[in-house]
């Protein structure tokens, strides 16, 4: 897999250049997909609706239409910049934790996710962007930025945001957990009896797995890994006075806080929180790993001077290339470039603020990080740890406990024996919404009954993203040994999830489990699960289309959609799907599903041109179209400039984004009738709808594409159509809260600007959409108890 996209095709034009070339994705392949017969065979029928007339040029249009401007007609500065965008959405996770409203330890989680957020972000997106620069294949983005203009704007909002996090940290959530009794204390601020114990923590737990380096014509500089924390020593030989340098990795292995406690020694690393409380439960301080281990510094270099330390990180590029074409096992393959990922070229160099220059010097000159690339920041660097601090047991200081409830529809009746979900769906399609909606008793039982129904025969699955321990891969497995057809198309090549995703791929090998890769040039990351049963008029197809992976973990955090249905209709879909990506199926096509690479972008085009010419239909008599978008990110041009020009024909276009959006909404002419805001939250809006309403007849698709070039170009993905009117009903009663007024949120301006609206004018709270959602489905459950 090479480093960048340098080009989008259009399978409809299989070996022509693209229509533009993609600025940013250089996390992904750059595969030429339309030159590949398994890419060109996926073909779609969109769905039949009420189709107004079409234009000699193919466009729909109303009664006296005047066609929008192509995109040539529109203004060049229409796009906003894609990478300044996703820095932006980082920004709103930092202003979660800025606000003393939301309970402390969540806010020092919030400051954790940054910087979880911003260590992906430079290993992907900035390395890539480095690499195509290095490799003189990067172009001008879409918003109009030279590649190298591009870098120094990241860089110089990089650092803005790192030094204001940092200092959000230092000034406000740091001494606000010291006034709640959880203290972050330097090995200087203890005294000698709270670092008695710690002394023995480091000859028992620290000395052994240490490994300090020295550098001197005999050692050359060693290689600092990706993301570690180490310690630059400043040495002196006291016979000679000459001076040494030497680097000493802080273990991964151990926690990045040490809990201060006499009774450290007698608890497992490994232990919950809970385990290592001090008698007053109110009193809990932690120290950092790399002080106690400064502090030791001569155990590990006797007989010299230690002058001093400074703690430093290197951030590396650590996406994977495999050129799946050739090689004849992806799975070989990936696993060699998941060796040589490790040794990836330093992009970030954090360092302590008041580091010595000549040993920042020769960090830099080694590593060979420019001065851009160079991030002072106060101690302690790496605050990832502070997930560590959240998860203190005080719940005070904590979101109120949540519980997933089982959907209305598939909680048992009159006894405390599961109900059978596959009867449950045979009635009537069910629509869940994790994490409101229970992912165990919903998806996670769907598949655990079908593998243990004697008159299920067969099973077929994709898996995107799930945790080493999950009870789907049990249950997969258990089917397999029960001698069902079980069929898991596994995704190897989900970012960061490579390896676990190679060692339950060969778990369910070794099962009997048929594990295939999916399409080549493609990522499968569609979220499919089909179950083929024998009942006594003939077989049927259970079919569950989510837009979330199968990950009983993040499904508790994760805000995604999921329906179960036996349509006929659908389960001839997803048949026919499956045996695209199993084995060779040229000509198939589709019925209820879009399906990308084919037809996701296709079909939401047509889709928004069929609004327009309804919209226009109507005239002025009539309510104005609407479309509304909720997804991760959108930054498509293809579909961006037909929401524009749905938007100068006067249909409102309601965008919901979590995290990039190059819509550029509110400008006169242009996208006046476009609104763009995001939600975020306890949960991570993590669902995609796509809602026309369609003169009254809406037209809704769910499902697993983002509007972004990898899901559209290079990936397998799968939107259904919901057609029930309850689930209609549904889903626009969670836009209308979505959109609100009263609803906490961010708005996007022209300017490319998000503002926060989350008090009122009066200073009161606005409704949090989250918190709503729990009351509305536990109403929900508790009335349909009293049916």
């Amino acid at each position: 897999m090479s480093t960048g996209s340098l080009e989008r095709t259009d399978l409809d034009e299989r070996n022509q250049p693209g229509k533009g070339a993609e600025s940013g994705e250089g996390a992904e392949a750059p595969e030429a997909v339309g030159e590949s017969a398994e890419v060109s065979s996926f073909t779609s029928t969109v769905p039949s609706r009420r189709i107004p007339a079409r234009a000699p040029n193919g466009r729909f249009v109303g009664p006296g239409s005047q066609l929008p401007p192509e995109a040539d007609d529109l203004p060049t500065d229409r796009y906003l910049e894609r990478e300044l965008s996703w820095l932006q959405f980082n920004e709103r996770v930092m202003q979660l934790a800025m606000d003393p409203t939301i309970p402390l330890l969540e806010r020092a989680r919030f400051l954790a996710i940054f910087a979880s957020n911003l260590d992906e972000y430079f290993m992907v997106r900035v390395a890539g962007l480095k690499r195509r620069i290095a490799t003189g294949l990067a172009v001008r983005t879409a918003a109009g930025l030279e590649p190298r203009e591009l870098i120094e704007r990241v860089a110089r909002l990089a650092h803005e945001l790192m030094n204001q996090h940092a200092a959000i940290f230092q000034h406000e959530v740091r001494p606000a957990l010291e006034e709640q009794g959880i203290t972050i204390v330097r090995w200087d601020e203890l005294d000698e009896e709270d670092q008695e114990p710690l002394h023995y923590f480091f000859a028992e737990r620290v000395f052994p797995v240490l490994t300090p380096l020295a550098v001197d014509p005999a050692h050359p500089f060693p290689y600092i890994s990706g993301l570690s924390l180490n310690l630059a020593v400043l040495l002196q030989n006291p016979k000679t006075g000459s001076e040494h340098f030497a680097r000493v990795k802080v273990p991964p292995s151990l926690p990045r806080f040490i809990r201060v406690d006499e009774y450290l020694l007698d608890i497992p690393l490994d232990a919950p929180l809970d385990a290592v409380l001090d008698k007053d439960r109110e009193r809990r301080r932690f120290v950092p790993l790399e002080d106690i281990i400064a502090s030791h510094l001569d155990q590990l270099f006797p007989g010299m001077l230690v002058r001093e330390h400074f703690s430093f990180r290197v951030t590396r590029n650590e996406d994977v290339e495999v050129e799946e074409d050739d090689t004849e096992n992806l799975l070989t393959a990936l696993e060699k470039e998941l060796t040589r990922r490790r040794f990836g070229p330093p992009i970030r160099l954090e360092v302590e603020d008041d580091i010595d220059s000549k040993v920042l010097d020769m960090l830099s000159r080694e590593l060979q990080i420019s001065d851009r690339e160079v991030y002072r920041l106060p101690t302690p660097l790496d605050l990832r740890g502070l997930f560590t601090i959240a998860d203190v047991d005080r719940s005070d200081l904590a979101f109120p406990t949540f519980f997933p409830r089982t959907h209305p529809d598939f909680a048992p009746t009159e006894s405390a024996k599961p109900i059978d979900l596959l009867a449950a769906v045979r009635q009537k399609d069910v629509l869940v919404q994790h994490p409101y909606n229970s992912f165990s008793t919903s998806v996670q039982a769907f598949i655990e009954q079908a593998a243990a129904d004697p008159n299920v025969l067969a099973i077929k699955q994709t898996l995107y993203r799930t945790s080493g321990d999950s009870p789907i891969i049990d249950a997969l497995i258990d089917a397999a040994e029960a001698g069902k057809q079980v069929l898991a198309v596994v995704e190897i090549k989900a970012r960061f999830d490579e390896v676990n995703n190679i060692s339950w791929a060969r778990k369910l090998e070794e099962a009997g489990v048929h594990v295939v890769y999916g399409v080549v040039g493609l990522k499968t990351h569609a979220k499919l699960c089909l179950v083929v049963r024998q009942e006594s008029d003939g077989l049927v197809r259970y079919c569950h289309i989510g837009t979330g992976n199968y990950n009983p973990k993040t499904a508790r955090v994760y805000e995604d959609f999921g329906l179960f249905t036996c349509d006929p209709q659908v389960g001839e879909d997803l048949s026919r799907l499956f045996n695209l990506l199993s084995g060779f199926a040229p000509r198939s096509r589709f019925k209820r599903l879009l399906v990308a690479p084919r037809s996701v972008r296709s079909g939401l085009v047509e889709l928004i041109e069929e609004e327009v010419a309804l919209h226009e239909a109507r005239g002025e008599a009539g309510p104005p179209g609407r479309i509304v978008f909720k997804a991760n990110s959108i930054v498509d041009e293809e579909l961006i400039d037909a929401l524009y020009r749905a938007s100068i024909a006067g249909v409102h276009v309601d965008i919901w984004v979590r995290g990039i959006c190059a819509v550029r909404p509110g400008v006169t002419g242009l996208s006046e009738h476009i609104r763009v805001r995001s939600v975020l939250g306890r949960f991570l809006e993590h669902s995609r709808v796509f809602w026309f309403d369609h003169g009254g007849d809406p037209q809704v698709y769910i499902g697993s594409a983002d509007l972004m070039h990898r899901n559209l170009d290079r990936r397998v993905e799968a939107l259904v159509r919901i057609t029930d009117p309850g689930h209609l009903e549904e889903l626009r009663d969670l836009i209308d809260l979505g959109f609100a007024e009263t609803t906490s949120r961010w708005d996007l301006g022209s300017d490319g600007r998000w503002v926060r609206h989350h008090q009122t004018e009066l200073g009161e709270p606005l409704d949090d959409l989250q918190v709503k959602l729990m009351e509305r489905h536990d109403k929900r459950r508790r009335k349909a108890r009293r049916r």
